[in-house]
């Protein structure tokens, strides 16, 4: 009975290679969608911000009369 052949171990670099350029390729994607969301029209819609002092009102007396018909 002859031994079995050995089989080569495979390097680590052909997926390391692949797996930096995939990470490549999604850094890209990701800057490419920013940099198309930064140059579109703003949408029309705009909010402000406003500050509003308190006015001092004046006391005033008001009567009401109330009339009840039958």
């Amino acid at each position: 009975m002859s031994p079995r052949p050995r089989r080569r171990r495979r390097s680590a670099t052909p997926w390391l290679v692949r797996a930096a350029l995939l990470l490549i390729v999604f850094a890209f994607g990701i800057a490419l969608g920013q940099t198309l969301d930064d140059s579109s029209a703003p949408s029309g819609t705009q909010t402000s911000v406003r500050t509003l002092e308190p006015v001092t009102l004046s006391a005033e007396t008001v009567t009401v009369t109330v009339t009840e018909t039958p």
